[in-house]
Formats: C-alpha cells, sequence, structure tokens
C-alpha cells in the first residue's frame, strides 16, 4: 500500500514543519478498481464485498465472531486467509449478505428477518446473547477494499470523531438511563428496553481514475450511519417508523428485520493514498498538543544531558586524582577505586542473570527491527496483523544472539553447567510466557471468545519455538562458549572485601526504586495510547513517536542505571551485577503499577474472565518488559565499570 512516513518523525529529525514523504505499495496492499456492470473487466471489478470481523467491547476482554450473535449470514460465507498476528489477535474476518454494485445506489434493501419465539428455548438464549452484546456495547467492525466503515459523529467543539467500529444496539435501564449510544436519539425512551441498530445507512465515497491513468475507479472513504427502526411490514421493510424496541423481559415473540440502504459520492479530492487520513485525524489520540510531547522530549533530554555531564566531569576529577604520581595518599581516600579488587567478582546466581540477559538481547533486537519497519510504514493498520506477525517471526529468527550473549555472560562468571544455561535460556523466559498464554487462552476458549487460539495454531507456535527458535539458541550458545571469557581490566582479589555500612540511599532497594522513574517518567504518554490502542480498540499508528520514545528510554535507563552504579562504587559497593539489572528493570514495576490504575480508573471492564485476562496479558508484558530494561541497564553498567577501571593505575 502507498503510505508516508509518520508526520511526528519527520517533525523530530529534521526540525522542520510538518511534511510528509511520498511512498510505496506494500506487498498484496495494491489498490483496487471498480467499474460499473457494463463496463467491468479483468482489470476492474463491479461489485463490492463488504466482510465483517469479530465484535468487541470496552467493557469485555471476550471478542466474539459475527456468527455468534445471530446476525444475518452470507449463503456462501467464506474466509480470506489469516495471517499469524491476526489469529493471535482474535480476528475472525468473513463474507458477509452486505453485496453491492459499484455506483448503483440502494434504498431500504431487506437482508432478512430474525425470529425469536418465546417459547422456544434456543431462541431465548440467543435473543438473552443478543441482548447481553447490547448491555456491554459491542461493537460492529466492517471492512470494505480493506479499510474500515466507519461511524462518523459530531463530538465536543464542533469536532468529527470517526469510530472503526458501530454498536450492536443500546440499553434504557429500569431506572430510565439512557446507556452508550441511546443518548443519541430521544425516541430511546423506555424503560428496561433494548434498541437494535438493524437498519444502516452506507456511503461509500470514490475517485474517479479519469485522466489519472488507471481505470475505473478507487473507494477512498466507507462511512456508515446506523438507525433502530421497526418495520410494520417485514416483507415490504419502508425504513421508516419508530425504534425497533427489544422488551428487557421476553414476554412474547420478537421479530427483527435487518435492511440498509447504500449511496455512491464521487471526490476526486481525497487520494487513495491518502484515504486512512479521514480516521486517523479523527482519532483521540491525534489531538495531542504537539509542543506539549516536544517539550517532555525535550526535558528528558535535556536531564539526560546534565546526567552525563556530571558524571564525565566528576570521573575526570576522580581518575586525574588517582592517576597522581603520589599514590599514598590517593590510596587513604575512599572510593570506587577502592573496590578495583572485588568490582568484577562473579555475581551470585550468575546462571539465572546471563538468561535473564540473553532472553533481553533477543527482545531488545526484535523489538528495534519492529519498530524500525514500523516507521518505514511496512506495519500500517492497513496492513492487518503485520505487527505482531513480524514480532513473532523475528523473535524466533533471534534465539542464536540469545543462546550467544547468554553463554559468553555466564562463562565470563566462571560458569560451566553449560547444558543447564543453554536449556534455561531456550526454554525458561519463553516457557513462562507461553504458560500465561495457554491459561488465558483456556479461559477465552471455555468463554467461547473468537480470541482463543486455535488448537493448530497452538501447535504450529510450539513447532516455531521448539523447531526453529530453540535450535538457534543452541548454535548461539556453541559459538559463545568457544569465544574466550571477557577480559576484565583488573584482578579479582581471593578474599571478598567487607562492604562498609551503607547510607539510606546507597542501600539496594532505594537505589532500584529510584532508578525506575526517570525512564517511566519518558513512557507513560506513550504508554496511555498503546494501552488505549489494547483495551479501547482505538488505532496506534504513531510509530514515529514511539521509535524516539524508545531511543530515549534506551539513553535514560543506560544513564540512571550508570548513575546509579557510580554512587554504590563510591560508597565501595561492589554488588553491581545484578543491581544494574533490577535498576533499569525496576521501569517494568512501574508499568504494572500504571496499568492497575488504567484499568481502575480509565476501562469499564466487568466480569471475573475479563479482569483475568487483562491482568495475565499486562503480566506477559511487564515480564518482556523487564527483560529488555534490565538488559539495558546492565550492559551499559558493564561498558561504564570497565571503562572506569581500565583506565586508572593499580598497584
Amino acid at each position: 500500500m502507498k503510505t508516508r512516513i509518520d508526520t511526528e518523525f519527520v517533525l523530530v529529525f529534521t526540525l522542520v514543519a510538518f511534511s510528509t514523504c511520498s511512498g510505496f505499495y506494500l506487498p498484496g496492499l495494491a489498490p483496487v478498481s471498480f467499474c460499473e456492470d457494463v463496463k467491468g473487466g479483468d482489470d476492474c471489478q463491479t461489485l463490492i464485498q463488504l466482510f465483517v470481523n469479530r465484535l468487541d467491547s470496552v467493557e469485555s476482554v471476550l471478542p466474539y465472531e459475527y456468527d455468534v450473535f445471530d446476525f444475518c449470514k452470507d449463503d456462501n460465507e467464506r474466509r480470506p486467509s489469516e495471517n499469524l498476528g491476526q489469529v493471535l489477535f482474535g480476528e475472525r474476518i468473513e463474507t458477509s449478505p452486505y453485496k453491492f454494485s459499484f455506483k448503483k445506489d440502494e434504498k431500504c434493501k431487506k437482508l432478512c428477518t430474525k425470529t425469536y419465539v418465546k417459547d422456544k428455548t434456543e431462541d431465548k438464549n440467543m435473543l438473552d446473547f443478543l441482548k447481553r452484546g447490547m448491555q456491554l456495547n459491542y461493537q460492529h467492525h466492517w471492512i470494505v477494499d480493506n479499510m474500515p466503515v466507519t461511524w462518523c459523529y459530531d463530538v465536543e467543539d464542533s469536532q468529527k470523531y470517526c469510530n472503526p467500529g458501530f454498536p450492536i444496539g443500546c440499553l434504557v435501564t429500569t431506572e430510565g438511563r439512557a446507556k452508550d449510544a441511546c443518548v443519541i436519539n430521544s425516541e430511546f425512551n423506555k424503560k428496561n428496553t433494548f434498541y437494535i441498530f438493524n437498519h444502516v445507512d452506507i456511503k461509500l465515497t470514490y475517485h474517479n481514475g479519469e485522466g489519472e491513468g488507471w481505470r475505473g475507479a478507487r473507494l477512498v472513504a466507507a462511512t456508515l450511519e446506523p438507525k433502530s427502526i421497526n418495520n410494520a411490514d417485514a416483507d415490504k421493510p419502508t425504513c421508516e417508523g419508530p425504534p425497533m424496541e427489544v422488551p428487557g423481559e421476553f414476554s412474547s415473540d420478537v421479530k427483527i428485520t435487518y435492511t440498509y440502504s447504500v449511496s455512491f459520492e464521487e471526490n476526486n479530492n481525497i487520494k487513495w493514498a491518502s484515504r486512512w487520513d479521514y480516521i486517523l485525524v479523527s482519532m483521540p489520540h491525534t489531538n495531542i498538543q504537539w509542543f506539549s510531547i516536544m517539550n517532555s522530549l525535550v526535558i528528558v533530554l535535556f536531564l539526560s544531558g546534565m546526567v552525563a555531564m556530571i558524571m564525565l566531569r566528576t570521573l575526570h576529577k576522580d581518575i586525574a586524582r588517582y592517576n597522581q604520581v603520589d599514590q599514598e595518599d590517593a590510596q587513604e581516600e575512599s572510593g570506587w577505586k577502592q573496590v578495583h579488587g572485588d568490582v568484577f567478582r562473579p555475581p551470585r546466581k550468575g546462571m539465572l542473570l546471563s538468561v535473564f540477559l540473553g532472553q533481553g538481547t533477543q527482545i531488545f533486537i526484535m523489538t528495534f527491527i519492529t519498530l524500525f519497519l514500523a516507521c518505514l510504514g511496512f506495519l500500517s493498520p492497513a496492513n492487518r496483523g503485520a505487527l505482531m506477525t513480524c514480532s513473532v517471526v523475528l523473535w524466533v529468527l533471534l534465539g542464536t544472539p540469545a543462546g550467544y550473549v547468554s553463554a559468553r555472560l555466564y562463562k565470563t562468571f566462571g560458569g560451566e553447567k553449560w547444558k543447564t544455561n543453554v536449556l534455561l535460556t531456550a526454554l525458561l523466559c519463553p516457557g513462562i510466557v507461553f504458560a500465561d498464554f495457554f491459561l488465558m487462552n483456556l479461559i477465552l476458549w471455555v468463554e467461547g471468545s473468537s480470541a482463543a487460539i486455535p488448537f493448530g495454531t497452538l501447535v504450529a507456535i510450539l513447532a516455531l519455538w521448539f523447531g526453529i527458535s530453540v535450535p538457534l539458541t543452541f548454535i548461539g550458545a556453541y559459538f559463545g562458549f568457544k569465544r574466550p571469557a571477557i577480559e576484565q581490566p583488573v584482578r579479582t582479589n581471593q578474599i571478598p572485601r567487607q562492604i562498609p555500612e551503607q547510607s539510606f540511599f546507597t542501600k539496594p532497594v532505594p537505589g532500584i526504586v529510584m532508578g525506575g522513574i526517570l525512564p517511566f517518567g519518558c513512557i507513560f504518554i506513550q504508554l496511555f495510547f498503546i494501552l488505549n490502542s489494547i483495551w479501547s480498540h482505538q488505532m496506534y499508528y504513531m510509530f514515529g513517536f514511539l521509535f524516539l520514545v524508545f531511543i530515549i528510554l534506551l539513553i535514560t535507563c543506560s544513564e540512571a542505571t550508570i548513575l546509579l552504579c557510580y554512587f554504590h562504587l563510591c560508597a565501595e559497593d561492589y554488588h553491581w551485577w545484578w543491581r544494574s539489572f533490577l535498576t533499569s528493570g525496576f521501569t517494568a514495576v512501574y508499568l504494572f503499577v500504571y496499568a492497575v490504575h488504567y484499568f481502575f480508573s480509565k476501562l469499564q471492564i466487568v466480569g471475573a474472565a475479563s479482569t483475568i485476562l487483562y491482568f495475565g496479558y499486562t503480566s506477559i508484558m511487564v515480564l518482556i518488559f523487564f527483560l529488555f530494561t534490565g538488559t539495558i541497564g546492565f550492559f551499559a553498567c558493564f561498558w561504564f565499570v570497565n571503562k572506569i577501571y581500565s583506565v586508572v593505575k593499580v598497584d
């Protein structure tokens, strides 16, 4: 698909006004041309097929397939092939009975009539499930020509919001309070009544190709307006009349007729390459104050620069003083040089630390490549499931660096149980993630959700893990153990030095807790939008800003860890191996606390299953983030300690 590099990415790196880059076609997402019946051909389609996706809700983590709600079905139903990312995210795309001929308007066309008889248990259960969907505000997600059919309506300050979904219906409670979409119509006022949106007015906007060098027309927008209409004659609907009421008490038979109208509009001002813009511009997170974001980035960079300056000046003075000719005076001083004989003493539980670092390296490289590709537009919202597919495939293929880093560091720590090391590297953290994921999948399966991963997909994931990732980890570990241990700049004493009494701020726990504050401060804004995209079903496309925040996260994790490491060494506490990992890794704890706050303050999730799923998936995210940030802090501190002890004179 023809895309543009994120505006914000260009803004920051060029420091000019908003500008965009011309793009290119992504594989498999080339434009499709449509023609009228008499002008059709192999290069120009006449039939427009509307696809339906799974339904979801902000009040429930459980998505469901379209067919579960007993809507009108396509007689020749077929499913397009789905990639791994779509399956993992629970997308279930299928054809619908909504089929349009290009430029042929339809007025109040009937699809089907669903009748629910009060004496039939099956009908009662089906209607109860439909009402439950309206009560939890489940949303349709329709697709035309690979773009969402949106419901656009006015919000505050005369702004228009285009929602890539629309509700099944709405509810007026027994107290007479109109919930969700029921506030849009004053006729939705009967207590304990559901109002189902059984009619849609669809408008398809196209760009005419005459004089453009291609035949036919291309769709550039698809919008609809849902309505609730109770047609007096189900066989000859007029799409006029009072709202379609579904009583809260199932005391009589219910008959629901589904209809639609479609119209076509020409608009040559919208280019096919820009057809997603009207959706993305209206999304809530695009109304961010640009100067606020830039200001926060500048503040973080300024703080990082100040930290770096202070450290460099202080270290310069220390090294000059320690390398002076009169060594006797220097030896009397306390400081980081006094622990040179213990600073490279292997850490306790070096096996576990090396395993964490191997996995963290794998996650770091995967994240960097994924975000870089996303910035180039390859993983745009139009390329459904591409982001997750890319991440999984990259993780599988990056087993070699994980094995190599883990083995090399374990050998440096003096470890000899190389078989245990490589097995733990290949199986420990992925095993924890898979076990959590499997338990969540069992809950989804019990609840009948479309997000439940099919058994065949689980087998495929296990095959990727054990068939590709594990062997690559063994290969990396083989080369890691073949290499010599990392040479340290100073010798380690045989007898450990006693660590003096530490002040409150140089004790392990306070230092670790403080270490995660600055890194978290630079990500929490983007974290809010990411959580919105996951749990509030909003589109996330600001990968340019995300990549910049990723780079700033690297800088702040590194500098915060180095700074605290220096303070601890100056206090003659040489246990820096684990502390450097945990200092920046503690950012993940703040992430978890923020996720808990987000759950209670922003989400409306109800039900035990949805709550367990939220915290189950959040735990996976926190673990991955812990390994990622911890690895950054460790290697920054490892480089720093090697650097400072390699430039001092040691007798």
